[in-house]
């Protein structure tokens, strides 16, 4: 059975709608970060493979003006659409922080709050939403970003809003920013919605410029390895990293002003000669505010009692803009035996740089040096771990054939942990290509 097969067959299964229902049906994949990361935030390119895990989500328009939420595994929520009308974000922010068990509704609802603020959408019908997701939370592969997605998907074409699908995905990271209150950047989005099938979306986060999907060659592939440790962008060293690299910028912004507003657009070479020394290794909240003021971040604030790494959060997206354009020159050539090696190479080189600033793990590490010693000899080039680090996914480059050593590393991680790692082989279509589906259940 395909995936959408078994979502409706578990919809019939569990009573989740009458028998005749008409539904609107939508899927979105979650994304493996293969090169970028938290550089998306400060303009840098980053590379994005769309998995074959998905979310699926099935909305039937209802007369009741709520928006009735159930999550397969969670307890239902519902909200009155009115409630969510005469918010602000800050306001339908709180609303969802107050309860922890309903923490995870925000993504859904927030999608609505988002149409009616920035797209002026009344609705004058409400919603009953299910929702099945295959994409595991807390693995830094975007679960939240595949929820929204299918969400956005879901709605737009319930209530025949007309929305192209870059934009899709602005609004739904406008979604997780404001009323999730998770200060992503829109890399996960774009790829959950735009990304392509056995390809890498690659995308300049000035603030969003798709640029064409890099196809990946027969001969490689790439795999995601689950280290057990739970990620989350939500969490105080993907934040204080962020806000890092932010004052940082604002520091650099001082002397030099032509980087367009994007930190990525300081050259490796002008970042030594120029900025490097400008950086303290640290700062107090308050010494920044007392100085400059603020960044210029719209989604992350300088917390004045605590301190801050500067230099290392404000070089590590420099450094990977450049990996990752050097990363792709290379997998479009496409590469031979010693161009994986040096692909592989620059994985390893923004796995240090992550760990580096402070978002590295245990777990994540053990992975890496687990794939170090299998080695390009078992087919096996290079890892890093991905998206917001501080545990969650480490993804490998590695042979198409080199599968036996990837049970090898997962293998080796459980006998040093006990913990035996999913993996994330294979890729799907993006929320876009997928479309949606008019059904009756």
């Amino acid at each position: 059975m395909t995936d959408l097969s078994l979502f409706l067959e578990a919809l019939r299964e569990r009573k989740l709608f009458s028998p005749g229902t008409p539904l609107v049906v939508t899927r979105a994949p979650g994304r493996l970060d293969v090169m970028g990361g938290i550089a998306d935030y400060s303009g840098s390119l980053v590379l994005q493979r769309p998995i074959k895990e998905a979310t699926f989500a099935a909305l039937h328009v209802i007369d009741r003006p709520a928006i009735e939420i159930r999550s397969i595994g969670r307890k239902p929520f519902s909200v009155p659409i009115r409630d969510l009308a005469s918010k602000t974000y800050e306001e339908a922010r709180q609303l969802f922080a107050r309860d922890t068990n309903h923490h995870w509704a925000a993504y859904v609802a927030g999608i609505f709050v988002v149409l009616m603020r920035e797209r002026q959408v009344s609705f004058s019908n409400g919603a009953q939403i299910v929702i099945s997701s295959a994409v595991p939370a807390g693995k830094g592969v975007s679960s939240s970003a595949a929820l929204e997605t299918a969400i956005m998907q879901a709605v737009t074409t319930a209530f025949d809003v007309r929305i192209e699908a870059r934009e899709m995905a602005l609004l739904c990271q406008k979604a997780e920013n404001l009323v999730a209150g998770a200060p992503c950047g829109v890399m996960d989005q774009m790829t959950c919605i735009c990304g392509e099938k056995d390809s890498l979306l690659a995308l300049l986060c000035q603030p969003a410029e798709l640029q064409p999907a890099v196809r990946v060659p027969e001969e490689i592939s790439f795999w995601g390895l689950d280290s057990g440790e739970r990620h989350a962008i939500t969490g105080s060293d993907y934040g204080t990293v962020r806000t890092g690299a932010f004052m940082g910028y604002r520091i650099i912004s001082e002397k030099n002003s032509s980087t367009n507003g994007y930190l990525a657009n300081v050259s490796p070479a002008e970042l030594e000669r120029e900025f490097l020394q400008l950086l303290p290794d640290e700062m107090s909240g308050e010494e920044f505010l007392g100085r400059y003021s603020r960044t210029v971040d719209s989604v992350t604030t300088v917390d004045p009692t605590r301190k801050y790494k500067i230099r290392l959060p404000t070089a590590h997206p420099v450094y990977e803009h450049h990996r990752v354009e050097t990363f792709r020159r290379l997998l479009l050539a496409p590469p031979d035996e010693e161009q994986r090696r040096q692909m592989g190479e620059l994985m390893y080189q923004s796995h240090s740089s992550y760990s580096a600033c402070g978002l590295g793990s245990r777990g994540t590490q053990i992975i890496v040096d687990l794939v170090r010693a299998e080695g390009a000899s078992n087919g096996l080039y290079g890892a890093r771990i991905t998206g917001g680090g501080c545990g969650g996914t480490v993804v490998i480059l590695g042979r198409r054939d080199a599968a036996d050593a990837i049970a090898r590393v997962a293998a080796g991680y459980e006998n040093i942990t006990g913990y035996r790692p999913y993996i994330f082989s294979g890729s799907s279509p993006g929320a876009a290509a997928s479309g949606s589906s008019h059904l009756t259940l």
